[in-house]
């Protein structure tokens, strides 16, 4: 009589061991996604395939080997997302749940970036998943990027299950306010600098959708730039278009930003005005896109550091020298 409720308590230490050592941090890329599993004592084939809804024949030969062989603790499985186990149509069968599986944000990288590593989900997805537009990605956020489908009896992931597919924006917002983050995480927005009358709602933007324009006409000039100091001269050089995109940054403490490619991110880049002969120095935050509007372009830079260049018509091109 006394077997039942030993038996129940290791069963309960066995779901919850598992529970705490499941990855849900999606890796890989199209197609071939898969989340990553280490092996804990008791487990077979079969009790990893219920945890992740999936029979144990599709999880074998994608780590290279066959049922036959035992599993070892420690060992670590990748557990490939199929459509018997991974919705990013909130679809589901009515005895299974949805549990949210995430991508963690790299330096540089875009939502539309993202949307295409994960079978190209809907941009609009993730930003109901996450409680965010867009533009606010920032780099170590985890963002959701579908869900694990699991049996809410058998699988002990079911606990992690969501009751409806709009994540709280607690979950993927970075800890510092987004108005002021640290200068090696801050990447482009598209929001307009603050003035004294009440702005419009800012229309949201892909980074494909980057507007040329700044709309601001204010005078910038911190004699280069917050950057100067660090700039280190090099042999490498571009002539060629530039343009701006819209950044909070740079108005109040001449921190300037650039997209540019087959440059290091990071690196400190001399940018002149070959009009005016005006001169500012801006960080690299990422690569262009390859979208028609960066067609020809060298360098975007951020409005704040075009206003010091006297760049004129913000939606014209200008053309510049850059050195770094």
């Amino acid at each position: 009589m006394q077997k039942k409720p030993i038996l129940w308590i290791l069963f309960l230490f066995l779901s919850v061991t598992t529970l705490a050592q499941a990855d849900l941090e999606v890796k890989g890329s199209s197609p071939d996604l898969y989340l990553q599993h280490k092996v804990a004592a008791k487990e077979t084939w079969y009790s990893v395939g219920r945890l992740y809804n999936l029979h144990p024949k599709d999880i074998a030969p994608f780590n290279n080997t066959d049922m036959n062989s035992g599993l070892k603790i420690g060992q670590l499985l990748k557990v490939p997302l199929l459509s018997a186990n991974f919705s990013q149509d909130e679809k589901k069968a009515s005895d299974e749940v949805l549990v949210p599986v995430y991508h963690r944000v790299a330096e540089g990288e875009w939502m539309f970036r993202v949307s295409v590593n994960h079978n190209k989900v809907s941009l609009d997805n993730l930003e109901k998943w996450n409680g965010i537009t867009r533009n606010q990605i920032r780099p170590g956020m985890e963002l959701i990027v579908g869900f694990l489908k699991v049996k809410k009896d058998l699988s002990a992931l079911a606990s992690k299950a969501v009751q409806n597919t709009v994540a709280k924006k607690e979950t993927t917002q970075p800890k510092a306010p987004i108005e002021a983050p640290k200068e090696e995480k801050q990447v482009p927005v598209t929001s307009a600098p603050k003035t004294n009358e009440k702005p419009a709602p800012a229309p949201v933007f892909k980074q494909e959708e980057l507007p040329a324009s700044s709309g601001t006409g204010t005078a910038v000039n911190y004699n280069g730039g917050f950057f100067k100091s660090n700039f280190k001269s090099g042999s490498k050089s571009a002539n060629g278009l530039a343009t701006i995109f819209r950044s909070t940054s740079g108005w109040k403490d001449g921190k300037y930003y650039a997209l540019m490619d087959n440059v290091a991110i990071g690196t400190i880049v001399q940018v002149r005005h070959t009009g005016t002969n005006k001169v500012v120095y801006a960080k690299v935050l990422g690569q262009l896109s390859a979208i028609k509007e960066n067609a020809g372009l060298t360098i975007r830079i951020s409005n704040a550091a075009a206003a010091e260049l006297e760049a004129g018509n913000p939606d014209m091109r200008f053309t510049v020298e850059v050195k770094y």
